[in-house]
């Protein structure tokens, strides 16, 4: 259980807003029983595959199992060694493919992980902007291997499902945050869901040091002024 406690709490599967049927048992599966279908998460930005994949890690940990979370972007140029570094692991979470679809050299180091975490049993996620077939990736293997994955499609929130992670982010901050005021952050305010969030911790710091209820004319005080 502290071992869960490296990953953000707000990124839970309980706390994932709209999963698409079946998609939150697939990954508690793939999180918690060794010899689970790979999986392939596809979505554009702010769908929440990070989440995703950040809650797969974390319920791993729970579990008693090894998981490791590793954003492609951050290890562009050292992508074989990074991926190198995950075989003692259980469960490993690949974040963000499309970042190094046409590299070639990272392309090949991607595949003989994949090969070699099949010969191990390790569990894999991967995450990417869109599904393998539509990536421009430049090894052919690369991409069959990719979509042997079982495929979970994700979509952007409505204004509905905007507001229930608003709720829920707020509730679990112990933010009162009124119906009222969350209906003019969305009209009024950028809709963009990693904003809005931003926009929540902001205003989580600004009642507490104000001792004040989160309502509209609070609101526009704490953005009009930037405090």
């Amino acid at each position: 259980m502290p071992l869960a406690l490296r990953y953000p709490p707000d990124q839970r599967f309980e706390s994932y807003v709209a999963a698409p049927a079946g998609a939150l048992a697939r990954l508690r599966a793939l999180a918690e029983r060794p010899g689970a279908d790979w999986l392939f998460l596809a979505g554009a930005g702010r769908t929440g595959k990070t989440h995703l994949a950040l809650a797969l890690c974390a319920a791993a940990e729970q579990a008693g199992r090894r998981a490791a979370f590793l954003p492609l972007a951050a290890a562009a140029g050292r992508l074989r060694e990074a991926l190198d570094a995950l075989d003692g692991n259980d469960v490993v979470a690949l974040d963000g493919v499309e970042r190094i679809a046409g590299d070639r050299d990272e392309e090949i180091a991607l595949f003989d992980f994949h090969n070699r975490a099949r010969s191990l049993g390790l569990g894999v996620l991967y995450t990417a902007q869109a599904a393998p077939d539509e990536l421009a990736l430049a090894l052919p293997d690369l991409r069959s291997r990719l979509q042997q994955c079982a495929r979970i499609a994700l979509s952007p929130l409505d204004d509905a499902g905007r507001a229930e992670v608003l709720r829920d982010r707020a509730q679990r901050r112990g933010l009162v945050l009124e119906d009222a005021a969350i209906d003019w952050l969305l009209t009024r305010t950028d809709r963009d869901l990693g904003a809005l969030v931003g926009l929540l911790d902001k205003l989580d710091r600004a009642s507490l040091a104000a001792q004040r209820r989160v309502t509209v004319p609070f609101l526009r005080k704490v953005i009009e002024t930037g405090t």
